[in-house]
């Protein structure tokens, strides 16, 4: 072989090595960038004082672009008209900031961007990036700190106003309802509340879940918390203040009527009811007979009546426990008469429970005579039926076996509601589970004090399985549990209502205690679970 040839061939066979060796490999844009922007400056510079312009712009070393920027940019004071914030759906390297509103004098003014500013390309966040200036010759430096809580809830919503109200001369606690605060924050995602730049003096001290965002208490909507005494800055800095948000119970007030169908009315209202009647004002037959149920779900009543009479318009007078009286007109028709429809509690039967079917209608009659109950073989059960009316329901009382199923059947004419219907024929079938399928959960209570405590159980939803009433240290059996994930909550029930009572802003009234048993319950079929609350 000729060293031409030879040379040719150590080219060829290199050249091989390389496309090998290119072949093993791809080519990749480098590590991923998790750098955030960077703050480069700012004009006027950051911390300025004597500020007299209407514009600041903020420049970063990078594309940056705003993400959420209504929910995560608060600036305190607040501004009506609020100021403009660029970029806007697009990205720049810098922030521009346009003021709408004449500035206050002599006042710090905080912009806390929370982390909604981010690089164009990865989505990389600078988080919690203030810009702070005053209009005045020095800056206010004073803060405070703390927590937000649910009274109620064992986790709180995100996005908490925290907000200060100025304690002067002119101030009443009903400028929550009609006055932007003098400093707002927000939690954002957290828990927790800082506010920074604040002056000296006296404050109120708020928390809304501020449905509007508007910075203005809402009742029909929003959740307040406050502390009850007065913020005295700078003596109260070193403090961590905790504010526990609820929902405050409207003072009642009936709404307007509406007639739904040819015998009934609905009435809505806000509030408790405690106790509410209706009764018609308007001239109507004398064989006039009128059925009132509760809504399950919402602030209503369901207001019956029979026989149906002719009428333009029905006048009704509303009163309750509280001293409540009004007069209501409600636009009255010829309707669609309702049918009867009966729905069932369910298809699974726990053992301890009771089969409950209820109707749309009011029931009024049933006739045990044409009601049979059999088991998985078809074997005759012997059972009752108790009518509640308040309810509006039926509740089946048997001897219950566990892994059985059940038919219930209703011949025609069993049951006849309060407008004058009656079943055709109608079938439930349902089952009880092994006893093995169930858990149980016993829950020792300790330092119970001289007020009563509401024990409730709860999934992890918070909806309230159980509930039980309790006045002594003791030992409390949750039984007959579908496995699952429950909560333990125990409301210091201190006026021995037997419910959980809210708080009121303007009475200075503060929700009634709360406590989560710290963990999670977790229980498994055939299990017993024994655990030990010590309440404080």
């Amino acid at each position: 072989m000729n060293k031409r040839l030879s040379s040719v061939l150590s080219v060829f066979i290199l050249l091989i090595l390389v496309i090998g060796c290119a072949k093993k490999g791809s080519i990749t844009g480098g590590e991923k960038d998790e750098t955030p922007p960077v703050f480069i400056k700012a004009f006027p510079p950051n911390f300025s004082t004597n500020f007299t312009g209407d514009e600041i712009r903020i420049y970063f070393d990078e594309y940056i672009k705003l993400k959420d920027p209504q929910k995560q940019i608060i600036v305190s004071p607040p501004m009506d008209p609020k100021p403009t914030i660029t970029p806007l759906g697009g990205a720049s390297k810098f922030i521009k900031i346009k003021f709408l509103d004449t500035l206050l004098e002599n006042t710090t003014y905080s912009i806390n961007f929370g982390e909604s500013v981010e690089d164009n390309n990865e989505g990389n966040t600078y988080p919690f990036f203030r810009y702070v200036f005053s209009t005045g010759d020095f800056l206010d430096s004073l803060y405070i700190k703390g927590t937000i809580s649910d009274a109620l809830k064992n986790e709180v919503e995100p996005n908490i106003t925290v907000a200060l109200y100025e304690v002067n001369e002119t101030y009443t606690d009903s400028v929550v309802f009609n006055t932007v605060p003098r400093y707002v924050t927000n939690t954002l995602d957290s828990t927790f509340f800082d506010l920074y730049n604040l002056k000296e003096g006296k404050f109120k001290l708020i928390a809304l879940k501020d449905k509007a965002a508007n910075y203005l208490y809402e009742p029909k909507q929003d959740k307040i918390g406050f502390y009850n005494e007065i913020v005295s800055l700078p003596e109260d800095t070193a403090k961590i203040f905790n504010l526990n948000i609820f929902k405050e119970t409207l003072d009642f007030k009936a709404l307007l009527p509406k007639q739904v169908s040819k015998n009934e009315f609905f009435f809505p209202f806000e509030g408790k009811k405690d106790s509410m009647k209706i009764k018609l004002l308007s001239e109507a037959p004398d064989t006039l007979k009128t059925r009132i149920i509760a809504d399950k779900e919402k602030d209503t009543l369901h207001y019956w009546f029979k026989p149906f009479f002719e009428a333009d318009s029905l006048l009704f007078e509303v009163t309750n426990s509280k001293n409540y009286k009004d007069t209501l007109v409600a636009r009255f028709k010829d309707q669609y008469k309702d049918s009867l429809q009966l729905t069932a509690s369910g298809s699974t039967l726990a053992l301890n429970k009771n089969f409950v079917f209820s109707s749309n209608t009011p029931l009024d009659v049933i006739n045990e005579e044409l009601i049979a109950l059999t088991d998985k073989d078809t074997v005759d059960v012997p059972f009752s039926i108790s009518l509640d009316t308040l309810k509006n329901e039926a509740e089946l009382n048997f001897e219950k076996q566990e892994s059985n199923s059940y038919r219930l059947q209703l011949l025609p004419n069993a049951v006849t509601d309060f407008i004058g219907n009656v079943n055709d024929t109608i079938n439930f079938t349902f089952r009880t589970k092994k006893l093995a399928d169930y858990g149980t959960i016993f829950l020792t209570l300790q330092n119970i004090d001289s007020y009563p405590v509401i024990v409730q159980l709860t999934n992890e939803k918070e909806d309230v399985i159980l509930e039980k009433i309790v006045t002594n240290n003791e030992v409390l059996t949750f039984d007959y549990l579908d496995p699952a994930k429950y909560l333990i909550r125990v409301i210091f029930d201190r006026n021995n209502n037997g419910e959980w009572d809210p708080g009121n802003f303007l009475k200075g009234i503060q929700p009634e205690k709360v406590s989560y048993f710290p963990e999670i319950i977790d229980v498994r079929a055939n299990w017993e679970i024994k655990q030990t609350f010590i309440l404080e």
